[in-house]
């Protein structure tokens, strides 16, 4: 039995101490299989082309196979809707150009169901041996996990969900102030506390996913899908559109539709 005495207080140096740790170990997943066991937590690694290198069985899961050799190599084009994956890459390819770490970044997508839903991601570089950055890695949350640690958002939860369940209607920030009980300048800041984007920002980016799932998968007209969407006219929805996914709705849909 090792005595306490015989690893009480380490005065040595600490990052030899801990190389030294780390350079027994055999060379194989064993911390990254630590995020098997954590819920609501997912974990990635992926190389400077954005090709997966490592990821925990969670996203395995999510993704219909059984073992992570068949994510391996592969990107998220290989998994999402192009218009999704442009976004994850493009946040990919930022980290690993600038070195700066996307910490809690909010992103909107839908799950297998086709369901909207929210999740929260971080991405960190990953550094070589000769300080060059060769990928990121990354977890993501839950939009549920997160929003259990975000303090202030006990006080938005309601506006929250009524975007949730009515962003296919027109919807006011003074009337999402109103129902938070909330002044229109202390919800801009509780929405930038939780998401990092503000209660306009929010809102928007949920109708654009909504419009994409829309153009992909019915046949409706986009002066339809504008109007559902509680804009004013074809030609507002269509400025917005191409603000937010780099195109206009008409060339969208020809280049993403599925049947």
């Amino acid at each position: 039995m090792i005595q306490a005495e015989s690893i009480r207080g380490t005065n040595g140096n600490e990052n030899s101490f801990k190389s030294n740790f780390f350079n027994q170990m055999e060379p194989s997943d064993q911390i990254q299989t630590l995020f098997d066991y954590v819920p609501g937590i997912s974990f990635f690694v992926k190389d400077e082309q954005s090709r997966m290198v490592s990821v925990s069985q969670s996203i395995v899961d999510r993704f219909g196979f059984e073992h992570e050799d068949e994510v391996i190599g592969r990107t998220d084009y290989d998994f999402f809707p192009a218009h999704i994956a442009d976004s994850f890459v493009r946040d990919d390819q930022q980290v690993i150009r600038t070195g700066e770490p996307m910490i809690d970044r909010v992103e909107i997508w839908y799950t297998e169901q086709r369901m909207l839903d929210w999740f929260v991601t971080t991405k960190l570089p990953v550094y070589g041996k000769q300080r060059a950055v060769i990928g990121i890695m990354g977890v993501i949350r839950s939009y549920e996990g997160h929003r259990k640690t975000a303090l202030p958002y006990s006080q938005i939860s309601g506006v929250v969900e009524h975007i949730r369940e009515n962003h296919r209607g027109r919807i006011t920030v003074a009337e999402l102030a109103q129902r938070a009980n909330l002044s229109t300048r202390q919800l801009h800041r509780k929405f930038m506390d939780v998401f990092g984007m503000s209660v306009q920002d929010f809102l928007m980016k949920t109708r654009m996913q909504a419009a994409c799932d829309e153009l992909i998968h019915t046949h409706t007209s986009i002066v339809d899908i504008a109007n559902q969407l509680g804009f004013c006219d074809q030609s507002a929805f269509t400025q917005q559109f191409r603000k937010h996914i780099g195109v206009t709705p008409s060339r969208f849909r020809r280049q993403h539709r599925l049947s």
